[in-house]
């Protein structure tokens, strides 16, 4: 018999590495599917770890023919910057790949005869503001609102959206006997996302983790974006606890396909006087790169997330406060107080 595992692809990125150790701290048997192998401290955590590309059909294939997969994670995806450099490789990679997902776990579907659930991580990227003034007009924007990126992407993450709508509600509807069902989608709009124990890579909302994790090695940072710039963030333990929790939420009370998720809004300069008031020794100057803060001019300043909050009861932990007091500064001063000795004066962060 096939054994029963959840997938994770994408699982040497930054929500792998937290989305992995709390399935192996709730002894989930894991498969990891990764174009690289996973860092030596992940890779005890699983049961089998392939190494290959989610555009690689005959790879899905052995999977299935070894495992009985009943719930994935799909994390795979190239990242907003590159995806601007490499559009077709990002349609490849993006949506491709993910077509190839969506339909592996239809087929799972049939073969142990009851529905894969499949979390797929969107973005705020899906959305597309036409100007600033639009923007600050349009205070908390709901999933239905302003649904026109500007960013491949962004175009990427929204039709991926759809087509897991289409696989778990109407898959095939013309046939005599429609099949679908078999895929449980479910997907989560993430906000910015700052984790302490990863140093970001390829999203045009970093400058906040850049920027944090800059200060913490002694480093100046130029942001490419204005002190004024405001979107939504949040931290990557409640990003993780998100995906654990939508993916274990009660079928029936799930009204939506996709989800907003958000937990706090600063400008960046709000973000800049946390860090200089913890890290003293931080050089942050503002260089704005015009290009890259179009896109991000182009996303929400707050979403609304309230369908989740009643859907799925979800609820982050931190505010911006603790986001950065009880988390952020503490373990990233950890991570790097072997490379510089830093004064620990106390943060008072705004509310």
């Amino acid at each position: 018999m096939r054994a029963s595992s959840v997938l994770v692809t994408g699982a040497n990125g930054e929500i792998g590495h937290g989305l992995l150790t709390r399935l192996a701290a709730e002894q989930r048997s894991i498969v990891t599917l990764d174009i690289a192998p996973l860092e030596p401290s992940l890779a005890g955590l699983v049961r089998r770890e392939f190494t290959g590309s989610i555009t690689d059909r005959g790879l899905l294939e052995r999977i299935l023919a070894e495992f009985e997969i009943d719930l994935v994670f799909h994390l795979a995806a190239l990242l907003s910057t590159r995806a601007e450099f490499t559009p077709i490789s990002a349609h490849q990679v993006n949506v491709d790949g993910t077509l190839n997902l969506l339909e592996f776990s239809h087929h799972e579907g049939e073969s142990h005869g009851r529905p894969v659930v499949f979390v797929y991580p969107s973005s705020i990227a899906a959305y597309g503001l036409p100007d600033l003034e639009t923007k600050m007009r349009a205070r908390r924007v709901r999933e239905d609102e302003w649904n026109a990126p500007t960013t491949m992407y962004g175009c990427n993450k929204l039709y991926c959206e759809h087509l897991g709508r289409y696989y778990a509600r109407h898959y095939k509807q013309l046939a005599a006997d429609p099949p679908a069902g078999r895929v449980d989608f479910r997907c989560v709009r993430f906000p910015g996302l700052i984790s302490a124990l990863t140093v970001p890579s390829g999203g045009t909302s970093d400058y906040a983790p850049e920027m944090i994790h800059a200060a913490a090695r002694g480093q100046a940072y130029a942001c490419f974006v204005r002190p004024d710039t405001r979107i939504p963030f949040m931290v990557m333990p409640d990003a993780i606890d998100a995906l654990l929790r939508l993916a274990s939420a009660s079928r029936e009370r799930l009204f939506r396909t996709a989800y907003n998720l958000t937990a706090f809004s600063p400008t960046a300069d709000e973000i800049c006087q946390v860090v200089t008031r913890a890290f003293p020794r931080a050089s942050v100057q503002w260089n704005t790169d015009e290009k890259r803060q179009r896109i991000v001019d182009s996303w929400p300043a707050d979403v609304d997330d309230s369908a989740a909050r009643r859907d799925w009861a979800f609820a982050p932990r931190y505010d911006f406060a603790g986001a950065f007091e009880e988390y952020l500064i503490p373990t990233i001063r950890e991570r790097y107080k072997s490379e510089c000795q830093i004064p620990n004066p106390k943060s008072q962060v705004p509310k």
